[in-house]
Formats: C-alpha cells, structure tokens, sequence
C-alpha cells in the first residue's frame, strides 16, 4: 500500500474552523480559555485554532507550548534518546478551561502524559482535547472532546499529518508502517 492522502489543505483547513466554533460554542465564551499545543503538531493546530477564533470573536486566546516527554511511560523501553524541549506557558492555568490539542489521537498514552504534566502546572478549570485525527486503538479510557476526523486504520499503518509550519505542505495521509509494504 502506497501512502493515501485523506486529509488535503482545503479539508485542513475546514477542520480547523469547525473546531474553532465547536470549541467556543462549548465553553459558550473564550474568556478563561487557553489552547495549549502538544508537541510537535498540536502546536502549529493550536495556533491556528487562536487565529480562527480571533478572527471571529475578536479576542486572543493565550496558546502555550507543551512537552510531555519527561510523562511518557514508555521513557525506559525507547531505544532512541530523550530529547526534551522547552514547554512554554507563560501564564497560570489556575481556574483556566485548558484545551490540549494534538495531531492524532491514538493509544491516549500521550494524552494521559500531557495531562500530567499540565496538573503539575496548577489546578486548571477544567481539561478537553481537541485533535485533528481520532484513529482509534485505544489502550487508556481517553477520548477527545473535538475530532477533526475520525479515521480508523489498522495498527500495521500510521497517520502522517504534515502541516506548513514543520513539514512546508498541509496533508494527512495514511501510509504502511515501515518494513510492512506488503
């Protein structure tokens, strides 16, 4: 199986202006919240998901950066090195409805970290996720609270999201994990 293209710019971007308005309508104001993007892509979706919703709301939401590595439960069974990146929330998350973001929502195991991690920070509002690909499996009883795309694959393939900001084109595509061609 060759990669398959399912997600392009144009539907990327029709994502991220629905969950724009689902994210406001939730919370029915955009006062106490603070998109955080989970590295690497949950950063440049949260910053387009600010945008969107300073475009109609007329107000800034606060976007932090978020690296969850050090909450990982898989640290010790990596062959590859930690590499650990800044995380960068200048403001308290005390009282706050923070909305983690990330690409693809899978085992939930880097959710579980990034909840983690944000619950060392303070005591925030209340936590949701927003993701961009739900494509199931799940090992831990998380689920998103906005899904750009549910897209079930099977554990012999991967979601690919490139996104402008990291990899200079907009797509997702599902491509065979390596050394499974078929």
């Amino acid at each position: 199986m060759a990669k398959k293209v399912i997600m392009t710019e144009a539907d990327i971007k029709r994502t991220i202006a629905r969950i724009s308005h689902e994210i406001v309508e939730r919370n029915k104001s955009t006062k106490n919240i603070i998109l955080v993007g989970m590295r690497t892509r949950g950063v440049p979706l949260a910053k387009r998901l600010a945008s969107n919703i300073e475009s109609f709301e007329e107000m800034k939401i606060p976007v932090g950066i978020l690296d969850f590595s050090l909450y990982r439960d898989d640290i010790s069974s990596q062959d590859i090195p930690l590499v650990i990146k800044s995380t960068d929330i200048p403001f308290s998350v005390d009282g706050k409805v923070i909305v983690l973001v990330d690409d693809v929502l899978y085992t939930g195991r880097s959710a579980r970290a990034a909840l983690d991690a944000i619950i060392d920070l303070g005591r925030p509002l209340s936590i949701q996720l927003a993701v961009l690909v739900d494509r199931g499996h799940r090992e831990l009883p998380i689920r998103a609270d906005y899904v750009g795309k549910n897209i079930p694959s099977s554990k012999d393939e991967e979601i690919e999201v490139r996104l402008t900001e990291t990899d200079e084109i907009d797509e997702v595509a599902i491509i065979p994990k390596p050394g499974r061609e078929g």
